[in-house]
């Protein structure tokens, strides 16, 4: 057995450790303050620097030596920055609501709790907060790797004047969740792309339960309250902030289900050193006009990560295409092979060069 008195040791330890964070965490706020400083009235979209905040966390990353993981560096110290960077100003965020949705995970993910949140009704709303500086940035859903692009996302990203200022994953666990006592559910509400992450789990333990496409998971799990036969399909977070019960938890069909969303802004970001740059283009119609567009990535030896094609909705059988690619336009290479592919494309569009998500 331990024997009590090297328990309190080690807590009398980990009180003067903690005592020591105290004063470091303070005087990194003081520093942060002293920044905010030289730059009087700055407002909060120049405050939150993508790239430098990617630089740091990339570094500290590197420097961990454990026991503590990647992923809880990358967490604490997102959370130590959101407060430091709002001794500065408290960027507004814009995102899908209403409370408990997987954007609003994302945007806490992504930017931490001291922020002044904005929860829309759609992801239309984001971008017009946005574009009409009522808010500093939006944060939007744009792929799942299940079921592919978010199409709402992807055709006002052809519209928008709005710059993407970086990414964020986040790994997506579905919960069944209704009342306790709910065990033969009449309907399943949910968003239809939670209805399609789950359709195998549905189609095995919910067969007769019909099931109903919502504007949001957040926006079911509010429906259940008033129709108490029904589920909903949800974060685990949104039966907590409505009161209800966590049926059955995973219930996604591909275990790492996980869906990437956008950081919008209306600047540009500089280089971090990790980057990746997302183009919207459509070819010429001549034959092998795709292959010529995409060729001077080969040539200047850059790794392309995503292609995606839509409709134009402009003209029959014409498509735009959605493409990702590591480097940052400021690098020469890329710099050099965008000036190729824009002569060679009827239409080309440089969405955004942002650090890649860690």
């Amino acid at each position: 057995m331990t024997d009590t008195k090297d328990i309190e040791n080690l807590r009398s330890e980990i009180d003067q450790i903690d005592d020591s964070l105290l004063k470091l965490f303070n005087e990194r706020a003081r520093t942060a303050m002293k920044v905010g400083d030289q730059k009087p009235g700055q407002k909060a979209d120049i405050v939150y620097r993508p790239e430098r905040e990617a630089q740091i966390l990339q570094r500290l990353q590197r420097a961990n030596n454990g026991p503590l993981g990647s992923e809880a560096v990358e967490r604490l110290f997102r959370e130590i920055i959101s407060i430091c960077r709002a001794t500065e100003a408290k960027p507004s965020i814009a995102t899908l609501g209403p409370d408990g949705t997987f954007s609003e995970l994302a945007t806490r993910k992504q930017f931490g709790l001291e922020i002044d949140l904005k929860l829309t009704s759609s992801i239309e709303e984001v971008f017009r907060l946005v574009e009409a500086d009522h808010c500093d940035f939006g944060v939007v859903p744009v792929e799942n790797s299940a079921e592919g692009g978010i199409h709402l996302t992807l055709d006002r990203l052809l519209t928008t004047s709005l710059k993407i200022s970086g990414e964020v994953d986040l790994r997506i666990k579905h919960c069944l969740i209704g009342f306790a006592e709910n065990t033969f559910p009449t309907k399943v509400l949910a968003h239809q792309q939670a209805l399609a992450q789950c359709r195998q789990w549905l189609d095995v333990n919910l067969p007769s339960s019909e099931r109903v496409a919502c504007a949001s998971n957040s926006d079911a799990v509010r429906q259940v309250l008033d129709n108490p036969t029904c589920v909903a399909i949800a974060a685990g977070e949104a039966a907590d902030a409505f009161g209800l019960q966590i049926l059955q938890a995973d219930i996604e069909d591909q275990p790492g289900n996980t869906t990437r969303f956008l950081v919008l802004g209306r600047h540009s970001v500089l280089p971090s050193g990790r980057d990746k740059t997302s183009l919207v283009m459509s070819a010429q119609e001549r034959p092998g006009a795709l292959h010529a567009l995409l060729e001077p990535l080969s040539e200047h030896n850059i790794n392309m990560t995503r292609v995606e094609s839509r409709p134009s909705r402009t003209e029959m059988w014409e498509y735009m295409f959605f493409i990702d690619i590591e480097g940052h336009v400021q690098n020469s290479n890329v710099e050099s092979a965008l000036s190729q592919m824009k002569a060679n494309a009827a239409m080309f569009k440089v969405l955004g060069s942002y650090p890649r998500s860690i």
